[in-house]
């Protein structure tokens, strides 16, 4: 059969194009490696982009110089976290990737083709443990600082005391005169606020409680063989299940038949805490006989029952810290009140986008107002910049009182509504079209958020730990950084390039050739004319 297939794809060769089964071993097979990689290549263009030397700074920080065992290199646990949010891929895809590609591992700092893996993919859990929301900000800070062309800060070293005096002197003298001059309130800064949603299943009532309730059972079966009694305790789970089940897959459930099956499940779960009590009182004074997973669980299930009995009792469907998932205790919802999406689960961001660089300035787990990050943004941008902002464009939530006030002591302007009756004197058509356009700039931080989302899969965060969560985040946001910087340095050079060319033309020769072919056409046209 393969050999018709061969001799019909050399007949029909002009048609079909195809490779038999029968190809080359793979030894066998040509490897461009033993050539020069290439110079242009996205992977390299972006790695001399990077100061890898201060990000490895900022890393080294939260290790211990003299404990443990060594730590993987700076630049290969950045740049694979930076691999892994930039092509979206899972930790084993990305180490199988770096694995495959030659630019990707000089982009991490090889000096040579390695086949072997770089590292374990379980190595992200304890990488994301460790770069959190703090070090990722730091490094957000790091490419600001050198888009807006500063310098950034360098290490002190082998100088005598003299010579560093003489230069703390320069720089306070240098650092008082820059006050001066950038003491104006220059440039523009953007916020808003955002909700990353957390990979979690859409809870209800009766899903938590029926989840909490086969956790109670699994908890109960193993003290059961832990203390070896005679009876197993009796949870009647096959009937627990199937009376959830008869409602679950029912498409419409009034409040009588759903209240009902509440109630059961919580008198379940209910006499399983009273078992595992019992059983526990047996185990006396010693630690808990089971795993700290169960522990956490039972810790977390607890809870669960006693925010749903209290809604139960009060006819309510609010609480404070509610949880809304068994597994993911530290999730809570976000009411947000947008159409498609009223409640959101996950932590909600407070942004900056300046000159389109982003900074999560608050990152929260429970819900809060906006307008509480106007001053720390603002701070924040001037802690980069040595001035505050001319302009801040946010939306209507963010201007109350207090900052209306502490903007205008501040020489910045707002983006809102003035307080008060409207003026008497009308807008110039100069001034409407300013305002128009200072309100529509805005919608670049709302780009900014759906390209997160959309493009980095920053509403889908599928870890399970918290401090994983925090670090998928802020890595995703460092990684747009990068991506802006690319951007702006590609934009950069082709300008470069344009400006390049049009001084090596020999002006005075494409005069020439100009006013001789305009002569020419003149000619010919009145010879026809004529």
């Amino acid at each position: 059969m393969h050999v018709y297939l061969y001799i019909h794809a050399i007949k029909y060769a002009y048609m079909v194009k195809y490779t038999p089964s029968s190809q080359l071993k793979i030894e066998a097979f040509k490897t461009p490696f033993e050539l020069k990689l290439d110079s242009d290549n996205r992977w390299v263009k972006l790695s001399q982009l990077i100061p890898w030397d201060d990000l490895a700074d900022i890393y080294y920080k939260n290790l211990h110089a003299d404990k443990g065992r060594a730590a993987v290199n700076a630049r290969i646990a950045i740049g694979a976290m930076i691999i892994k949010h930039k092509l979206n891929l899972s930790d084993r895809e990305t180490i199988a990737t770096i694995q495959e590609n030659p630019y990707m591992q000089y982009f991490l700092g090889l000096d040579r083709f390695h086949p072997a893996p770089v590292f374990d993919p379980s190595v992200f859990v304890n990488l994301s443990n460790r770069m959190r929301a703090g070090p990722f900000d730091q490094f957000n800070e790091l490419i600001i600082n050198k888009a807006v062309n500063k310098s950034i800060p360098k290490k002190i070293s082998t100088k005598n005391l003299a010579d560093q005096e003489d230069d703390v002197i320069k720089q306070q003298s240098k650092d008082e005169a820059d006050n001066k001059e950038e003491s104006k309130p220059k440039g523009k800064l953007m916020m808003d606020a955002t909700v990353s949603d957390i990979y979690i299943k859409y809870p209800t009532d009766l899903d938590l409680l029926n989840t909490s309730r086969e956790w109670s059972e699994k908890i109960v079966d193993g003290l059961f063989k832990k203390l070896a009694w005679e009876l197993k305790p009796r949870t009647y789970r096959r009937v627990a299940r199937k009376e959830y089940l008869n409602i679950a897959k029912k498409k419409k459930k009034n409040k009588k038949v759903l209240r009902r099956a509440i109630k059961l499940q919580l008198n379940y779960l209910k006499r399983n805490f009273g078992y595992i009590e019992k059983m526990l009182d047996e185990v006396g004074g010693q630690k808990f006989p089971l795993p700290f997973k169960y522990q956490r669980y039972y810790w977390v299930i607890q809870e669960v029952y006693r925010q749903q009995n209290e809604m139960f009792r009060a006819h309510k469907h609010q609480c404070n810290d509610r949880i809304v998932s068994v597994h993911q205790p530290y999730v809570r919802p976000i009411v947000r009140g947008k159409s498609g999406t009223p409640v959101e689960f996950g932590p909600k961001l407070g942004l900056s986008l300046d000159n389109g660089y982003t900074r999560i300035n608050t990152f929260s787990w429970d819900a809060y107002h906006e307008s509480k990050d106007f001053k720390q943004s603002v701070e924040a941008y001037r802690k980069i910049h040595g001035h505050y902002p001319e302009l801040v464009q946010v939306d209507a939530i963010y201007p109350t009182r207090e900052n209306r006030g502490w903007a205008k002591e501040r020489n910045i302007r707002i983006t809102a509504k003035p307080l008060g009756r409207p003026k008497q004197e009308q807008e110039s058509p100069y001034q409407k079209r300013k305002r128009k356009k200072e309100n529509a700039e805005r919608n670049h931080i709302e780009g900014k958020i759906g390209q997160g989302k959309n493009g980095y899969r920053m509403n889908q965060i599928r870890t399970r730990l918290k401090e994983t969560a925090e670090s998928w985040i802020s890595c995703i946001v460092f990684v747009m950084n990068l991506v802006r910087m690319e951007s702006e340095m590609a934009s950069k050079s082709f300008w470069l390039f344009i400006n390049k060319l049009l001084l090596d033309i020999n002006w005075r020769r494409y005069l020439y050739f100009l006013r001789y072919h305009q002569r020419s056409s003149k000619i010919f046209i009145n010879q026809i004319v004529g």
